[in-house]
This record gives structure tokens, C-alpha cells and sequence, in this order.
């Protein structure tokens, strides 16, 4: 019988680790076993709080999905796998505009990320295919309309017996025009052109090429919008129009005379009503909505506003968000430095760890590479992770990089790797990975470079990403090249292992490179 010093000690990493394989193997109600286990273990831990999610998702539980998500972000509100994990979930349960607000803000958060632009663009895509765009109409004859929305196609059969001409005309009568466009804003033109074309009875009879009724089509469209206007109305969200005027009609002195609870319902309303217009890439309103409520702000009273500069720290890094989507760089680095100074005044640690971030971004994106790396080397002692070290010492490697010190951008590269071990995150393996290539072919350090990029692609295929294998498969060529010329140049008179010389003999290097190539053209001609 084994002594039970030999029983394996089940411990929060192990539960962690066998979870996340169960779901890879898609047996998601043991890993979700695993996932419970250990939040018994460390309560509260964010990281897990997200696999779980996943896990919660990929069992169809989108409520538990949410849930999971929002812990998250309470712990930590800049935690960018919270904010994607809680867009994913929205986008599935199919709340595509509020799933694009936290698209946008993990993208302002961590624009590295490339998967924030993907959610931002599939959830566009959704809202244009629920609600359509009058702009992708095109009538070239009455056979004909290229306007198809894919949910609707989906929806087909169910909405044919619950939708008819009669009916939607007559639940589009019970409000008031001026009460539809307040409540609709810009998508009450889009209700009034499905409704003109109703009117076409020789268009509504046609059929697309699809062999789906236009009639169907067009009022799929406004049921929906008719859904969104009695959803706005009844649960009044952030973006509520009609809340919005409202509180414009009353002004200044109005706001000063409510009550507390009053003005931080406003003020929140308002302030997840700037991110939209962002997010809705209306960057010039959402800046100058941000700066009127910044001149209101700064006019009330500690009593009125009890984190009153918290909120003014708030506003200039939204402005200053708004101002790079614009192009504004100066006007830009201005605002989030105003944001820095007003962290720093008030020890809000969070607030200078986001203002230190986005000033470095101003500063890449202007090519001032090394203010950048003095501003996120500040930084470095506020990550509160080692994903957010991973992503950090990666960015400031890219800007050595770019500067030409290429042994410092490896040392950086590796920092970089060894944090996103600890993470077990393997995006930024592979992005690491590929730091530290690229600066070994710089300092000419081709064997190792070959061996990076190898394992780079290893990394790329589980992600996975298709253009990053074909990039680091171009790269491997090239450096393979420079290799094999170099080898040529020295007569060999390099002195190699027996073991160096079998792995980077010309021959074995280009059989790896096209053995690779290979690969991925089976891969494409598989369906």
C-alpha cells in the first residue's frame, strides 16, 4: 500500500492544467469539475474565473458564461482577457452592439491583441446583417435585390408566420414618429427606407438569388428594429437617445439641484454613452461629448461628485482615446499626460498604470521609440500579471528593435517568453518567440534564429493562425538562405559539433523549410 507522503498533492496549477486539457478534448463537464475545484483553492482568481467561462460558454451557458466574465473585471476592470471573454459571451447570446463597446475597449486597452479587431469586425458585420445598410442596397432591377441579411435566412421560416405587412405597419403606428426617432437615432432612416420599400408590391414578390422573399428580408429587418425600440424604451441602456436629451434639455443648474445617487447614474450613463460613440468609430462626437462633460465635471463640488477626480482622469484618457482614433497625436499625448499628472496626484495606481501604457503607444505610433521604452520600463514595476509582463517586455523589445539594438531587443524577447510561460499563454509564446528570432537574425545569429522560428511555428499552428505560419515559413526560408550563404562564404571553416552539423547542414535546412511549405499546402486543399 503506498505511504501517503506518494499521494500526488492536488494543488490549484494542477487543477488549472488538467482542466484546460479536458477542454481541449471537449470534455468541458469534467474540466468544469477541475475549474470549481480550484477556485475552492484560490477564490476570486481572475485567470481561472475566465477558463471556467470558456468552459461555461462551450457548454452553451451564456448567463453563467457572463457571470464568470464580470467577476473578472470586478477584480481587475483592465483585465483584457475579462473584457474579451465578456464580448465573446455577449456576440454569442447575440447582444451584438453591447458585445462591440468591450470589443473596442480591450482594443484601446491592448491594440496588440489582434483579436480584439477580429471581434470589432465580426460584430459590425452582425449588426449590418441584423439591422442592414441602406448604402449595400442595390436595385438593379425588380428580379432583383442584393440585401441579404444572414440571420434573416436563418430565421426564414419562423419569421414568415409571425410577420406580416398588416401587422408590422400597425405596431409601427402605436409610437409616435418623433418618439421612434428619438429612441432609434440614425437607425430610424434605416426603418424608414424598409418601410418605402414595402410599398413596392412588385419588389416585395420578388426573390433573391438565394430564393429567399425580399418580403421576408425587409420585415425581418423591422421586426428587429422594432425589438431594439421597445428594448431601448422599456430597459433604457447606456445609449438610451431619449435619456440623452433629456438630460442636455436640463442642463447645468438642473444637474446641480438632483441628488447624488441622481447625478452618478447620469454621469455613468453618460460616460458608457462616450465609449459607444467610440466604439461606433464616431471618435469627434465622443470627444466632444468627453469635453463638455469635463467642463461640467470640473465645475461641481467634491460633495456632488465624491471621486470627482478619478472622473476627470476618466475623461482625459477618453478624450485622449478619441483624439488618436482621429489621428491627433500631439493632442493625444497631451490628454493622456493630463490623465498621468491626475493619477499621480491622487495615488490612483490603476489610473497611472493605464495613462503610462497609452502614452507609449502615442509614442511608438509616432516612431519616438525610445520615449517609449522610458515610459513602459515606468510601468514595468505596476503589471499586475505575468500576461501583462508578457505583452510589456514584448513591446519594449519591438522598440529596441526598431532602434537597432537588437541584443537588448532579445533580452527583452525572452523576458517576454519566460512571462508568458508562467501565463501558459501561447499567442504570446508565439509573439515572443518571434521577437527573439528576429533579433538573432539581426545580430546574424542564424542557428538559433532557425531554431526559434521553428519553434514559432509550432506555436502558430496551435494558436491557430494561418498567416502567421505563412509569415514565419517566409521567414525560415529567408534566414535559412542567409544561413546556407554564409556556411558557403566561410569555406567551412567554421568548426561545428557533429550534432550543429547535422541540424544545420544545407540540405537538412531546406528540407525543413519545404517539408513546411508542404505542410500548409496540404492544409489548404483539404475542404
Amino acid at each position: 500500500m503506498a505511504d501517503e507522503d506518494d499521494l500526488p498533492v492536488v494543488t490549484f496549477g494542477n487543477l488549472m492544467t488538467e482542466g484546460i486539457t479536458l477542454s481541449r478534448r471537449g470534455q468541458h463537464d469534467k474540466a468544469l469539475g477541475c475549474f470549481n475545484d480550484a477556485l475552492k483553492l484560490r477564490a476570486g482568481d481572475k485567470h481561472c474565473l475566465i477558463t471556467r467561462s470558456k468552459c461555461f460558454l462551450k457548454l452553451g451557458d451564456t448567463e453563467n458564461s457572463l457571470k464568470d466574465a464580470e467577476a473578472s473585471l470586478q477584480i481587475d476592470k483592465t483585465f483584457p482577457e475579462g473584457l474579451y471573454q465578456k464580448a465573446e459571451t455577449l456576440y454569442t447570446m447575440g447582444d451584438f452592439e453591447f458585445a462591440l463597446v468591450f470589443y473596442h475597449r480591450g482594443r484601446r486597452l491592448r491594440p496588440d491583441l489582434h483579436k480584439f479587431q477580429l471581434g470589432i469586425d465580426k460584430a459590425e458585420e452582425a449588426i449590418v446583417n441584423c439591422i442592414g445598410n441602406p448604402s449595400l442596397v442595390k436595385l438593379e432591377s425588380k428580379e432583383e435585390l442584393c440585401f441579404v441579411s444572414r440571420q434573416a435566412e436563418s430565421k426564414k421560416d419562423k419569421q414568415k408566420q409571425q410577420n406580416k405587412p398588416t401587422k408590422d405597419q400597425k405596431q409601427t403606428k402605436k409610437k409616435s414618429p418623433k418618439t421612434e426617432q428619438q429612441l432609434l437615432g440614425a437607425l430610424y432612416a434605416d426603418k424608414a427606407f424598409l418601410e418605402k420599400l414595402l410599398k413596392d408590391e412588385d419588389l416585395m414578390q420578388s426573390s433573391t438569388r438565394q430564393g429567399i422573399k425580399v418580403m421576408d428580408l425587409v420585415l425581418s429587418g423591422i421586426s428587429y428594429l422594432n425589438h431594439r425600440r421597445d428594448f431601448w424604451q422599456q430597459q433604457k441602456p447606456m445609449y438610451a437617445r431619449a435619456y440623452e436629451r433629456k438630460v442636455q434639455r436640463q442642463g447645468r443648474m438642473q444637474d446641480k439641484k438632483e441628488k447624488p445617487s441622481d447625478i452618478s447614474r447620469s454621469i455613468a450613463k453618460n460616460m458608457e454613452d462616450i465609449e459607444l460613440l467610440l466604439a461606433r468609430g464616431s471618435a469627434e462626437e465622443s470627444c466632444k461629448k468627453a469635453e463638455r462633460m469635463l467642463k461640467r465635471i470640473q465645475a461641481w463640488s467634491e460633495n456632488e461628485v465624491p471621486n470627482k477626480n478619478e472622473l476627470i482622469g476618466d475623461l482625459h484618457n477618453c478624450i485622449g482615446n478619441a483624439q488618436l482614433a482621429m489621428g491627433q497625436m500631439e493632442a493625444a499625448l497631451r490628454s493622456h499626460k493630463m490623465d498621468l499628472d491626475c493619477a499621480r496626484q491622487n495615488a490612483l495606481t490603476d489610473a497611472v498604470s493605464r495613462a503610462l501604457d497609452n502614452i507609449g503607444h502615442v509614442y511608438a505610433r509616432i516612431g519616438e521609440f525610445q520615449q517609449a521604452i522610458n515610459t513602459w520600463e515606468e510601468k514595468i514595476p505596476l503589471a499586475q500579471s505575468s500576461l501583462e509582463k508578457a505583452w510589456l517586455f514584448h513591446e519594449i523589445g519591438r522598440c529596441y528593435l526598431e532602434l537597432g539594438k537588437a541584443e537588448i531587443a532579445q533580452d527583452y524577447g525572452q523576458k517576454s517568453l519566460q512571462s508568458a510561460d508562467e501565463e501558459g499563454d501561447v499567442e504570446w509564446q508565439l509573439h515572443a518567440t518571434v521577437l527573439v528570432a528576429q533579433a538573432q537574425v539581426k545580430l546574424k545569429d542564424y542557428p538559433s534564429a532557425i531554431l526559434n522560428f521553428e519553434r514559432a511555428l509550432e506555436k502558430a499552428k496551435l494558436v491557430p493562425s494561418e498567416a502567421a505560419q505563412n509569415a514565419i515559413i517566409a521567414a525560415l526560408d529567408n534566414v535559412s538562405k542567409s544561413f546556407i550563404a554564409e556556411l558557403n562564404k566561410s569555406g567551412k571553416c567554421r568548426t561545428l559539433s557533429l550534432h550543429e552539423d547535422r541540424l544545420f547542414s544545407s540540405e537538412n535546412i531546406k528540407s525543413t523549410t519545404e517539408n513546411a511549405k508542404r505542410k500548409e499546402g496540404n492544409r489548404a486543399e483539404k475542404p
